[in-house]
């Protein structure tokens, strides 16, 4: 049976099933998830550097951007693709991850069709496609800049289209999905996705840069030869 009221989530008359308070501290929680990240990319750039010493540091930073992308795209949002229908009763870490944000965004207890659809291309896609330019970067490959255009411009819309759904939601149909409390909204809400468009600009700035001078570079090399 749904209990729409029996949750801490906005709207109130969200209709939610079988939730489950989490068993575990709102600082154990983070306090996995960031001491996980850590090793995530402390291995990474022990990695990176192992592989190929020379590397330049402004693109070993990138190779670390794009893991861990990769990685919550994959693993983070692939569980929640997985888990949609019955999020709310989930008690395993991630389950308990997604359910403390969803305080700031109520559509991922609910199984809300946009966002789940926005997940799935995100894990299907975008996910793979991050630990692709990371592998690109190291290697150095021509297809690296192309590459990182197509996944810093998804990302860029992505973040564009969930921000204005909501937003729209909340200030046209008066149907809010975040809790009152600004502490949601702009740390867990706000921060932690615009942290997906302040970084993806910066790498398509770089791409579009790096990219230009080349055909500048090979428009000139033509007209050389064709002097000759």
């Amino acid at each position: 049976m749904d209990h729409p009221r029996l949750h801490p989530y906005y709207p109130l008359d969200a209709r939610i099933t079988d939730y489950a308070p989490n068993s575990k501290s709102v600082l154990s929680l983070l306090s996995t998830a960031s001491l996980s990240s850590t090793v995530l990319l402390g291995t990474s750039l022990m990695l990176s550097i192992w592989a190929r010493p020379s590397l330049r540091k402004t693109d070993r930073i990138a190779i670390l951007w794009f893991v861990l992308s990769g990685t919550l795209h994959c693993f983070f949002e692939g569980y929640f693709m997985l888990n949609h229908d019955h999020m709310a009763s989930r008690q395993d870490f991630f389950g308990q991850l997604w359910k403390e944000y969803a305080l700031s965004d109520s559509r991922y207890m609910t199984a809300d069709t946009l966002v789940l659809c926005m997940e799935t291309i995100t894990v299907l896609l975008w996910g793979p496609l991050c630990f692709l330019v990371a592998y690109l970067t190291q290697a150095n490959h021509p297809l690296r800049h192309p590459l990182q255009v197509i996944i810093c411009m998804a990302h860029l819309y992505g973040d564009v289209l969930y921000y204005a759904t909501s937003l729209y939601d909340d200030y046209v149909h008066k149907r809010p999905y975040c809790r009152p409390e600004p502490f949601y909204f702009w740390v867990y809400y706000f921060l932690m996705n615009f942290i997906w468009i302040v970084v993806p600009s910066v790498y398509l700035y770089q791409s579009i840069r790096a990219i230009s001078h080349a055909m500048r570079k090979f428009d000139e090399d033509s007209l050389s030869r064709k002097a000759k």
